[in-house]
């Protein structure tokens, strides 16, 4: 049994179809096939059911494979940690950060990262959390940049700072008249907030409980964009909140909340066992640098996160 007929039988099974997975691994199909059939003969178990397409594992085959998969990943793990304590962060980390986070927390730590490390590639992907999930648990990403809590025990979750909440209001509200804002004051407030399945969409609900569309019930709007829901509210219909991050400094209708503000928490997430960590902790320095120290006090009220 060899590491090679494992990536053999795990990207028939990924791929459903021999010849898809000779090409994925770079080999001729007749030359996967022989060494699956070895594989099995040596097992003394049939792995895929060749009869259907596409190819199934068979039950006995399933369970050999979910091992395969760990086997992969932890040999995977060994040549990585090899890496690193040769050559310290250098090498490509495929990181996925969530769209409202993206175009306000990249700009501010890309650029002292990079100089600090010119070793070191970052592959970048904007994705919802649970698409951020599932690449980490599947290997498709080595780091994850979303809202915590992560409650999983086969991932690791390393909080970066807290990021309070803002409410942004319209020309003219009355609530502009007042430095601090409690969240008493939204309760029956005309909300707009992101589409189903943003986990900020989650948070902006559990502060003021109200549904989207600045309370039209003729209108059904759905967008991911924070300033989308910016622009809205400039109209002058309704209200939104926002993480601080996207409030610009001349962006004059936006009120703090009362003590205990409202924040996200910003976390750095990988599967365990995770062994690059002079990357991790390189990376994690880099974004925590980059933002206001406040940020960083955790004496907040944090918002859960569902979803």
């Amino acid at each position: 049994m060899t590491l090679q007929q494992l990536q053999y039988i795990v990207a028939v099974a990924d791929s459903g179809q021999f010849s898809k997975a000779a090409r994925h691994c770079h080999v001729t199909q007749p030359t996967l096939t022989m060494m699956v059939r070895k594989l099995e003969d040596e097992l003394g178990v049939t792995l895929f059911q060749r009869k259907v397409q596409p190819a199934r594992p068979t039950a006995e085959g399933a369970v050999l494979i979910d091992q395969a998969r760990v086997v992969l990943r932890e040999a995977g793990q060994f040549r990585d940690l090899v890496k690193e304590l040769r050559t310290g962060t250098s090498g490509t980390y495929r990181i996925g950060i969530l769209p409202t986070l993206a175009p306000y927390l990249l700009p501010l730590f890309l650029e002292r990262f990079a100089d600090a490390h010119p070793e070191a590639g970052l592959s970048i992907d904007e994705r919802r959390t649970s698409r951020i999930l599932k690449g980490l648990r599947s290997g498709q990403l080595d780091i994850g940049i979303l809202a915590g809590p992560v409650d999983d025990d086969d991932l690791e979750a390393i909080t970066l700072f807290h990021e309070p909440f803002l409410v942004y209001l319209p020309d003219g509200h009355a609530l502009l008249k007042r430095k601090r804002i409690a969240a008493r004051d939204l309760r029956k407030a005309p909300l707009w907030v992101l589409s189903e399945g943003h986990c900020l969409r989650d948070q902006v609900l559990s502060v003021c409980q109200q549904p989207s569309a600045a309370g039209h019930r003729n209108i059904h709007y759905s967008t991911g964009s924070i300033e989308t829901l910016k622009r809205m509210v400039g109209s002058g219909n309704g209200l939104t909140l926002v993480p601080e991050l996207s409030v610009r400094g001349d962006e004059r209708n936006v009120r703090r909340f009362e003590a205990p503000e409202p924040v996200r928490e910003v976390v750095l997430v990988v599967r365990r066992p995770f062994v690059r960590r002079k990357a991790l902790d390189a990376l994690a320095e880099a974004i925590t640098a980059s933002v206001p120290k406040r940020f960083r006090s955790v004496e907040k009220a944090v918002v859960p996160v569902v979803g």
